[in-house]
């Protein structure tokens, strides 16, 4: 959409008559990004079906025109300036999803005056059951993201709705609303990913209960905002962080080695893990092992979209959040993969495959293929029987094409 002169003209006056009533309340200019999707103010009986019905309720409202699903928007960005691959395997049918975007520009307003802040999202939706949950998850994530950013910043910036906003979710970062320039992002964006999900998974297990659908989704979700990450994580896909170390000798002619080490950054929910059993037994679930351990002998992960005929034994959509971290100097790859992969591959395996170190191993006529399907192929060969789906980023320190670019395409 092009914004015309006059839009941004009346929005600065906006922001300009905000500043003045809210001392250091910066966050205010992600409302500018409203307008990149139409939308040209949030009126008091939108927010009002914001607040009884989230995402959903704003996309069907007459109340709120200018918000309409974009579904060419999700498809035509939902891989963009990402290196995915996806591989249906030995299964029947195809349930991983993959969205990626990690060129997504938000509008933002401070002291400095106007500027682009970019926000990258890179997620996975492994799917069981059927492919109803990961596909609903996967086309409505961006769409329902924004929104939520837009309405979360906007909330923030009006004393009389500050008591609406769910204070606990912006102490889990460990940061304020009042924090500087990018920082104060921080909390919108995780709030708004959390209200993302959780809209989802209540939409999902609606049409659910109407249809009689039984499936269900795990959600490996990574932010990356200014050299930052966060993840937030429900079921067993992995979020895999890849850094490469150069340890230099005392012996000057001696050649420096490098040690390539992998850091998981999720957990895996399954209902063996303690503290999800102690949940699913407090809700009167049990966990019987059926080949793997499971709730109520039927699913194997402890927390998912959808599910809802075991949402009342304890299974939850609530993601585990790793919090806002930098990446540093050494980080050279962060990896989000469906459970596939790790049937037979360890995390370190596939950091080593991304940083080329496994290559001598495996032969085949895959050398112009990204790390993402070099690593799904390697599952495959070595014996996985699940889909197989795989996010490979490289650039992780918010390099330029001229100082950082990587060839992310493997060399055998």
């Amino acid at each position: 959409m092009v914004v015309t002169a006059l839009v941004f003209q009346e929005i600065r006056m906006i922001v300009n008559f905000i500043r003045k009533e809210l001392v250091n309340v910066a966050v205010i200019g992600v409302l500018l990004c409203a307008v990149s999707y139409g939308v040209h103010g949030v009126s008091v009986s939108c927010m009002m079906a914001y607040d009884e019905g989230g995402a959903p309720a704003v996309f069907s409202s007459h109340e709120c025109p200018g918000w309409v699903l974009s579904h060419a928007y999700a498809s035509e960005n939902s891989r963009k300036n990402c290196q995915f691959a996806t591989l249906q395997g030995h299964r029947e049918y195809q349930e991983d999803r993959v969205a990626c975007n990690l060129d997504m520009k938000l509008p933002f307003s401070d002291e400095a005056g106007l500027e682009e802040i970019t926000v990258g999202i890179a997620a996975i939706f492994d799917g069981h059951g059927g492919e109803e949950a990961s596909e609903m998850a996967s086309t409505k994530l961006f769409n329902y993201f924004i929104l939520h950013v837009v309405f979360t910043a906007y909330k923030l910036a009006l004393p009389s709705n500050k008591e609406n906003l769910d204070s606990h979710a912006f102490t889990r970062s460990q940061r304020t609303a009042h924090i500087n320039h990018h920082y104060s992002l921080h909390p919108i964006l995780e709030e708004a990913l959390l209200r993302t999900i959780h809209d989802i998974d209540l939409e999902f297990s609606k049409e659910a209960l109407e249809e009689g659908y039984v499936s269900g989704s795990t959600a490996t979700v990574v932010l990356l905002s200014n050299g930052e990450f966060l993840v937030a994580n429900v079921g067993d896909s992995k979020a895999i962080l890849c850094s490469r170390k150069v340890h230099f000798h005392h012996d000057a002619e001696e050649a420096p080695s490098v040690e390539v080490y992998a850091e998981e950054l999720t957990r895996d929910h399954h209902p063996d893990r303690e503290d999800e059993k102690v949940r699913i037994e407090a809700a009167g679930g049990f966990v019987r092992v059926w080949g793997v351990p499971r709730v109520n002998g039927v699913l194997a992960v402890s927390r998912a979209i959808g599910d809802v005929y075991l949402k009342r034994y304890g299974v939850t959509a609530n993601p585990e959040i790793t919090g806002w971290r930098q990446f540093t100097p050494e980080n050279t790859y962060l990896v989000v993969a469906s459970d596939g992969i790790f049937e037979t591959l360890t995390p370190q395996d596939v950091c080593d495959l991304a940083l080329g170190k496994a290559s001598e191993s495996s032969s085949g006529d895959v050398s112009s293929s990204s790390f993402a399907d070099w690593i799904i192929r390697h599952a495959f060969r070595t014996g996985s029987t699940d889909n197989l789906s795989a996010i490979v980023i490289s650039a992780l320190h918010n390099c330029t094409k001229d100082t950082c670019d990587r060839d992310i395409k493997l060399i055998i």
